[in-house]
């Protein structure tokens, strides 16, 4: 494309993109989607400026094809309500277990060093040595911080009888 088409698509563009958009709007009755499908359309049109702009009316080629993406976009929506009457809403995923819950709440209510270190440890299976490096607090520390932590969730937990496998720790 030349310097000569770029000028001239930036022309029309100018001078027709309101009424594009006023005409959407008036279809459509959000000014959003009118922005965006007009946008689309001139994309379209720029593609192939050299064979439009040779066209008796440009601006009714860029209106029918926004024309034609709303009514695509109307007729997707259809196809989506259709399939959700027929399926009905997708299922809510399952909340957490009564277990799960009550070894957060207890987990919160260990002090926060406390908590790191059962979290480093049990949730990320990160050994004393290590967590005592990553941490900078020495590994006699870490120990009794995790000795410390395991008879708190003890006390807190006493009267839950937890599955095991829904249990982080």
């Amino acid at each position: 494309m030349t310097g000569t088409d770029s000028a001239a698509f930036d022309a029309f563009y100018g001078a027709t993109v309101r009424r594009v958009v006023l005409y959407l709007y008036a279809a459509c009755g959000d000014r959003a989607e009118a922005q965006d499908l007009a946008q689309e359309a001139f994309a379209r049109a720029w593609q192939h400026w050299p064979r439009i702009a040779r066209y008796e009316d440009p601006e009714a080629w860029v209106r029918t094809v926004a024309w034609r993406l709303l009514a695509n976009r109307w007729r997707s929506l259809r196809r989506r309500l259709t399939a959700l009457a027929r399926l009905g809403p997708p299922p809510h995923p399952a909340g957490p277990s009564p277990d799960r819950v009550a070894v957060v709440d207890a987990l919160q209510r260990l002090p926060q060093a406390q908590r790191q270190v059962v979290a480093l440890h049990y949730l990320l299976d990160m050994s004393i040595a290590d967590i005592a490096t990553g941490t900078g607090v020495p590994a006699g520390t870490v120990k009794a911080r995790l000795s410390r932590a395991r008879t708190a969730l003890a006390g807190l937990l006493g009267d839950h009888e937890l599955e095991t496998s829904d249990v982080p720790l």
